[in-house]
């Protein structure tokens, strides 16, 4: 896990033209996930929640109408890492928990690239945590996946910073005594004004969450909850197993009400008296259909709570929890500059700035 490990930025094998350029045979076809999938063999262990999630990419793609040769992924160190190779779009592979670096970079360079981060929760929250807090408080446009599979995949299966108390690992053989870090409120913390969930073999929904964090400006982050059948099989098992998941899960629509089970029979409600979210079943025990909150996207207290609940007692919330857009830190970057060689009446001198000042020869 060292710099020697990086790739270089790497060309589309063939980028296609734009619906505006003129094709030799006519007019240009619209792409399809196959223009988005490399040459590459996707190589991960068999039954990785990685596939579902670059199928789900791949074949997403295409509707956001963006030329392949204006997208960039970006990742650092860890399973999750590999996927620049599989997308036929530019690609980064950086160093370890330096990828929000990289892509803050690329962005402030480019401004018209469409630029994705990928990382999972060792690399974004252990080592990279400094980097993508700032990249979250600045607000840079940059769409964030986090998979989280509460372990490190990559280096044999030892505990990560998202991984529960009690986790027994190679690196934690009695049990971990870590209190883990919950990716949304670390985000949330840090200032993101998007903030998503999802889950890998879940793929109408999770498309629909991506779809939305690519529509806002600004930085967006989704945390995606990725099986590893290898090192930490069935984590998630208690709210994805398929007979759980209605009872278990509730996904959340701006505006509308905050309910969940196999027919919306029940819902969440906010206890004024002790500022907290309570499961209730209307039409029982008197609790009427306008007790159950509506979901309000802008409004961080309520999006706090949502990323709390946690099963046996709540269920686990996916969807677009917190969407809030404020100024973006590269076109903040980009006024302020013309602002300057407004007032400085054009460019300044490099060459004279650099030799201002004290100076000394040898």
């Amino acid at each position: 896990m060292s710099a020697s490990v990086s790739a270089p930025v790497r060309t589309p094998a063939a980028a296609p033209a734009s619906a505006s350029t003129p094709a030799s045979t006519g007019s240009v076809p619209a792409p399809t996930a196959k223009d988005f999938a490399s040459d590459q063999e996707v190589r991960w262990c068999p039954g990785c929640g990685d596939y579902a999630i670059l199928k789900t990419i791949q074949q997403l793609m295409p509707e956001l109408g963006v030329p392949r040769e204006r997208v960039v992924f970006i990742s650092g160190i860890g399973c999750a890492a590999r996927f620049p190779y599989y997308m036929d779009t530019y690609g980064m592979h950086t160093i370890h928990g330096r990828a929000p670096a990289f892509a803050t970079g690329v962005k402030l360079a480019n401004p018209e690239l469409d630029v994705w981060l990928v990382t999972g929760d060792g690399d974004g929250l252990s080592i990279g945590g400094n980097h993508l807090l700032h990249l979250l408080r600045r607000n840079v446009d940059v769409k964030v996946l986090l998979f989280n599979n509460e372990a490190y995949g990559l280096t044999k299966g030892q505990y990560s910073p998202t991984s529960r108390e009690g986790t027994r690992t190679p690196s934690t053989p009695e049990g971990s005594v870590d209190h883990p870090v919950s990716p949304l409120a670390f985000a949330l913390g840090a200032g993101a004004r998007f903030i998503g969930r999802g889950i890998d073999t879940v793929r109408p929904r999770l498309a629909g969450v991506v779809r939305r964090a690519h529509a806002h400006r600004g930085a967006s982050f989704i945390e995606i909850f990725q099986n590893c059948p290898v090192y930490n099989d069935g984590a998630f098992a208690g709210f994805t197993a398929r007979d759980r998941a209605a009872a278990a899960q509730i996904e959340v629509r701006d505006g509308e009400p905050l309910r969940f089970g196999r027919n919306g029979e029940m819902g969440l409600r906010l206890d004024p008296r002790r500022l907290r979210l309570e499961v209730v079943e209307p039409g029982r025990d008197g609790v009427a259909d306008e007790e159950v909150c509506v979901h309000d996207e802008t409004n961080r207290v309520l999006a706090q709570l949502l990323i709390a609940m946690e099963p046996p007692d709540f269920p686990v919330a996916t969807g677009v929890i917190h969407c809030a857009p404020a100024p973006e830190y590269v076109e903040a970057v980009a006024a302020q500059r013309e602002r300057v060689r407004a007032e400085r009446g054009g460019a300044g001198d490099l060459d004279a700035l650099l030799r201002s000042g004290h100076t000394w020869r040898v």
